[in-house]
């Protein structure tokens, strides 16, 4: 079995901080897709490190969040 990648590791990190995010919101996947005006998928693809968001998708995610998108990649190495 192959060891995971830095790129991997990255983006199972950027999905568990947007999951942490959400979370901290008491909002479940679907409320925030609603919010950012993305899919369900698009969603549930970045929190389980599936999919890397493109810049659009990182500023709604910002909005539905609302915070600002450097937020997204506090503590993050």
């Amino acid at each position: 079995m192959s060891r995971p990648s830095q790129e991997d590791k990255n983006l199972a990190a950027f999905g568990k901080r947007v999951a942490e995010l959400r979370q901290q919101r008491n909002m479940t996947q679907d409320q925030l897709a609603d919010k950012a005006g993305l899919s369900l998928d698009t969603i549930s693809s970045i929190e389980r490190g599936k999919r890397w968001a493109r810049l659009t998708t990182l500023h709604q995610l910002a909005k539905g969040l609302r915070i600002s998108t450097d937020e997204l990649f506090k503590g993050l190495k």
